[in-house]
């Protein structure tokens, strides 16, 4: 690994790291790829610092010998010196911004790929725990914030404290004594810029999340920014944002006071060392012990020194931000990925078989106090159509998400095609279902590129067998075929169109269980009655549940669960549940009241 083969990036760990120098070290693995680039770049700086040290005995030089004794020829050969060492300080600056900038940017480009694809990989439930606005902060300010501490460490981690020990060591060259104020001040500026890096980090890590409770709060007043204007809210949702932003606001300022702190400190303690070395050179030159020039060349390192010095500060503060940032970035890489819940095996295996069955199957959801789902069982045959109804909250979307594996069920048994479920890979479950969620989601591109989500390798004609099965080829016609622009979410179709041809990116799966969670509610009756008879004529003859809150949605499927606050409060045909479920009979006639004046039973 990078980290462990590196040394200047090892070197890096052992200075700044301190507790969280395993999260530096698992993140510093996606620098593998740019080991040249992180060897290269601070060599180079190192070069250009080097350079940057013979300046001021150059101007010594210049000083003590051709101005002194009036050499003209010796003043233009130094100054074509002094020309020639900043010609190549520039190449080899620009040369290491280059090599650190380009291992930086595949960092940052690395860092997201991986988190992507981590958060891809994540279950439901850890996505529900961390929320969206996290997951968003994550992958864009905090991986910045981490490329841009991995760009200046390679720039300026071994530059500066080089400059600042090289000048150090040429101040002792030209005397002793007055290079002693150098050793007293180092220190004490050290102190002071690790001082203040050890306040800071914390509160770096405070500011980034109230950065995730801003973003959140923007996120959900644009999703939900035509019900906010439908309960005129506006101006409320304005000051709760306000509160937050300057909560945010007063935290960023509290810490940009402290790190502001380094540069006047700095700079005060800096110009009092050299206020006392141009004192006691003073008197050293007129001593004879010093010449003038030597003067020069120990205030232009105790200025070299300060510039550094600013530098590391600078660098301080973007690190303890990047190390904040890496830190929290790593808590997401920690988050287990979506996994079947190991559960153990019923003794009385349900001897029914089907395509899908529940035997006493409950779920509760991570960190609820109740369940969601209580003693589900039923079986559906392959070919069947389940109809799942049930009022708002009674666990209809929580049962259907059960079968793709979307949550872990925490109790009974679930069998899919004759195998537990928890025994599935989850690209192996995901390859038998297709599912169309409550909120129908469109991405952007084009109709194909949409429907190829269902099946990558599906031809122009599957295609269209599928958007004429989910009465959505209409669409695609009247536009321009399947190479249709989609914005993004799908803003330039109505909801109806949206849910049309999300059916049809399931439909091209041609899946052996088909999963409609509420998915018709914006189709007419008649468009609704079509789909569900063109469904029902698939020659694969899938497994299908469809639920909905409409009784004329799901009255002619083969069996129909009723759910209550998590229960199962019947199951059967429609004609069995007018007789024998109170609870879908209410459901029924309070959508057919006419049906209930005939002598309350309907058969359809």
């Amino acid at each position: 690994m990078c980290c462990n083969e590196n040394p200047l990036v090892a070197a890096f760990l052992s200075t700044i790291a301190w507790e969280q120098e395993d999260i530096v070290k698992n993140l510093l693995i996606y620098l593998k790829d740019y080991k040249k680039e992180c060897v290269l770049a601070p060599l180079f700086k190192m070069l250009e610092a080097i350079f940057e040290l013979f300046v001021p005995l150059v101007m010594a030089s210049v000083i003590d010998v051709g101005i002194a004794e009036g050499d003209t020829s010796y003043i233009i050969k130094m100054c074509l010196i002094l020309i020639l060492l900043g010609i190549v300080g520039l190449i080899s600056a620009v040369t290491a911004q280059y090599f650190s900038a380009k291992a930086a940017a595949g960092f940052g480009t690395a860092v997201r790929h991986g988190l992507f694809a981590h958060i891809q990989r994540l279950s439901f439930t850890n996505q529900d725990k961390l929320g969206d606005a996290t997951l968003i902060t994550r992958m864009t300010s905090d991986v910045n914030q981490a490329q841009s501490g991995v760009n200046m460490v390679l720039r300026l981690f071994l530059r500066s404290p080089f400059i600042v020990f090289g000048a150090m060591v040429m101040a002792f060259t030209i005397d002793v004594t007055a290079a002693l104020t150098f050793v007293v001040i180092i220190p004490l500026l050290s102190l002071v810029v690790f001082g203040v890096m050890a306040v800071s980090i914390p509160l770096y890590k405070k500011v980034q999340g109230k950065l995730d409770s801003v973003t959140q709060s923007a996120r959900e007043n644009l999703t939900g920014v035509r019900v906010i204007r439908a309960f005129h809210l506006e101006q409320q949702e304005l000051e709760a944002f306000g509160e937050k932003n300057q909560e945010l606001t007063r935290m960023q300022m509290f810490v940009g006071k402290i790190s502001g702190l380094l540069n006047p400190v700095t700079y005060v303690m800096i110009n009092a060392a050299t206020a006392y070395l141009i004192y006691q050179g003073a008197l050293r030159v007129d001593s004879g012990i010093l010449t003038q020039g030597e003067v020069v060349a120990l205030v232009n390192y105790m200025g070299q020194i300060l510039v550094e010095l600013i530098k590391l500060a600078n660098l301080i503060v973007t690190v303890t931000k990047a190390i904040a940032c890496g830190n929290r970035i790593q808590t997401i890489f920690e988050v287990p990925e979506g996994e079947q819940g190991k559960l153990q095996r019923r003794e009385e295996e349900n001897g029914e078989e089907g395509m899908v069955v529940f035997s006493h199957v409950g779920l509760t959801y991570q960190d609820a106090s109740e369940e969601s789902l209580t003693d589900i069982s039923f079986c559906a045959r392959r070919g069947e159509t389940i109809g799942v109804i049930g009022g708002t909250g009674s666990g209809k979307t929580s049962l259907v998400h059960l079968i793709p594996g979307f949550y872990p069920y925490t109790k009974g048994s679930i069998r899919i095609a004759g195998k537990e479920l928890s025994s599935y890979e989850p690209g192996e479950l995901r390859k038998k279902v297709g599912i169309v969620m409550q909120k129908a989601v469109l991405f952007k591109g084009t109709i194909r590129e949409n429907l190829s989500w269902g099946r990558e390798n599906a031809t122009d004609q599957e295609m269209r067998e599928a958007l004429e099965t989910a009465q959505a080829l209409e669409i695609v016609e009247k536009k321009e075929g399947l190479d249709t622009v989609v914005s993004q979410g799908g803003k330039n179709f109505s909801g109806g169109q949206r849910q049309r041809l999300t059916i049809a990116r399931a439909l091209v799966r041609k899946p052996e269980i088909l999963i409609l969670d509420d998915s018709a509610s914006a189709l007419d009756y008649a468009t609704d009655a079509a789909l569900r008879k063109a469904i029902a004529g698939l020659q694969e003859k899938p497994t299908v549940f469809i639920v909905s809150q409409r009784a004329s949605s799901i009255q002619y499927a083969d069996k129909i669960l009723v759910l209550e606050d998590g229960e199962l409060a019947g199951a059967g045909t429609h004609s069995e549940l007018l007789d024998t479920c109170q609870v879908y009979q209410e459901i029924y006639y309070s959508q057919f009241p006419e049906n209930q004046q005939k002598g309350g039973k309907d058969n359809g």
